[in-house]
């Protein structure tokens, strides 16, 4: 298994190899963009990327895995511009999730319909720490993500954002055996989604952190504190508290962002946030794509 950003032969997420790691995070860190600013690219046609373009947004994703782009596109509320796009990233297989369209896109905006209604992507409430999908079966893992903006909202819905490699290092430097502890298969546990007595999923237990065949790094996580359920041993309690207390705190690698109408963030699945918002004559509306693919060449 090799890490993006890694020599071959080099193992920098097994635990039994702190010389890989070493000069992984040595590199990792001394590489990483100091300012939201470093990972913006404009875009003059996010349907047709130029190759000077593309690679602009794949070379910050093998830096931080997230890139923001910046097009003239407006409040174009074309689909098909985000779908383009993801595919010229090699985001090819989308996953059909609960919520979203036919095109596997989702329209986030406030809705209040019986199939949206008491989802938090689809109101104007603040969402706390996460990853996209970290309900799925590991069989249909979340790599990739797009989001899309058409409409910001009038005040707020601002993004926090936090590299998973980094909340690893972040993590792995205080205790070794906390990321021991979150890699277990039991680690976390979100119960099953039923509606009106029927299961629309069932329970999904499996890690906070896994390391891909390929050898990059995946993280699913949530900061809720309902619906969900944590391995119940005293090294997966502190490793749990050290995590969200690195999340809620504030380093030079947390990163904030409000995207504006013709912006996107592509993301190999990256931690982020929102904050509340108000809309505003026109509501705010944002696609966002997921993913079983990365971001190619990251």
């Amino acid at each position: 298994m090799t890490s993006p950003g890694a020599d071959v032969d080099t193992y920098p997420f097994d635990l039994d190899r702190p010389q890989d790691y070493a000069l992984w995070r040595e590199r990792k860190l001394s590489e990483y963009p100091a300012r939201l600013e470093d990972l913006i690219v404009e875009v003059r046609n996010p349907h047709q990327l130029t190759p000077a373009e593309a690679e602009a947004l794949r070379a910050r994703c093998r830096r931080a895995n997230m890139a923001v782009y910046a097009s003239p596109t407006g409040d174009d509320p074309d689909k098909a511009l985000p779908r383009r796009l993801g595919t010229q990233l090699g985001l090819l297989r989308p996953d059909h999730n609960l919520g979203a369209d036919q095109d596997a896109i989702s329209a986030l905006t406030v809705r209040s319909d019986a199939l949206h209604r008491g989802y938090i992507p689809y109101s104007n409430r603040p969402i706390a720490w996460h990853t996209d999908g970290y309900y799925n079966p590991p069989d249909h893992r979340i790599f990739g993500m797009l989001l899309h903006c058409v409409r910001p909202a009038a005040t707020g819905g601002e993004n926090s954002l936090l590299d998973h490699e980094i909340a690893y290092i972040l993590l792995r430097d205080r205790n070794l055996e906390f990321v021991r502890a979150l890699m277990h298969p039991q680690a976390m546990t979100i119960p099953a989604n039923k509606v009106n007595g029927k299961a629309l999923r069932p329970d999904c237990p499996g890690p906070v952190f896994s390391v891909h065949p390929a050898g990059h790094l995946h993280m699913r996580y949530t900061d809720r504190t309902r619906s969900i359920h944590w391995r119940d041993d005293p090294l997966t309690t502190e490793a749990v508290s050290c995590l969200k207390e690195i999340l809620h705190g504030r380093t030079a690698w947390h990163l904030s962002a409000r995207l504006e109408a013709g912006w996107g963030l592509v993301t190999n699945n990256t931690l982020h946030t929102r904050t509340g918002f108000e809309d505003g004559e026109c509501p705010r509306l944002l696609y966002r794509a997921r993913y079983y693919d990365r971001i190619s060449d990251t």
